[in-house]
């Protein structure tokens, strides 16, 4: 029965996005509003170049001690690598992917266009709302 559920039945449709241009500390905040842990990284086009997550920021947070007041932009601390999945994929398939992955959340795609993100909690909302 789980196996015929899909990630666009419980990844975040509204997601919150930041620039790579972006003041690191102004995005920070956007994370802090918004009370959620990632965001997707746009480059000028609107494609898809990294994440920023709580994890990231970090950097950040020890970049400001050293350097005493020193900012940044998001991409000298977004993650690069980008791990992506498809909305239609299962969200069991999904959870595979989390248990071997040190990442929280992968942004979503679909038709290669991205249409949201999903994290560890989603998968778990979905475990209990089957129940």
């Amino acid at each position: 029965m789980t196996a015929k559920i899909t990630i666009a039945d419980y990844m975040v449709k509204n997601i919150m996005t930041v620039k790579q241009d972006d003041d690191v500390l102004v995005a920070i905040k956007q994370l802090l509003s918004h009370k959620t842990t990632c965001a997707p990284v746009l480059d000028n086009s609107g494609s898809l170049v990294g994440m920023l997550s709580e994890k990231d920021c970090m950097r950040v947070v020890l970049e400001f001690s050293y350097n005493q007041g020193m900012s940044g932009k998001v991409k000298d601390f977004m993650r690069k690598e980008i791990i992506t999945v498809n909305a239609e994929a299962s969200i069991i398939d999904l959870a595979e992917k989390f248990k071997d992955s040190s990442v929280r959340s992968f942004p979503v795609f679909d038709d290669n266009k991205l249409v949201g993100v999903i994290s560890r909690t989603d998968v778990l909302r979905a475990l209990v709302e089957i129940k």
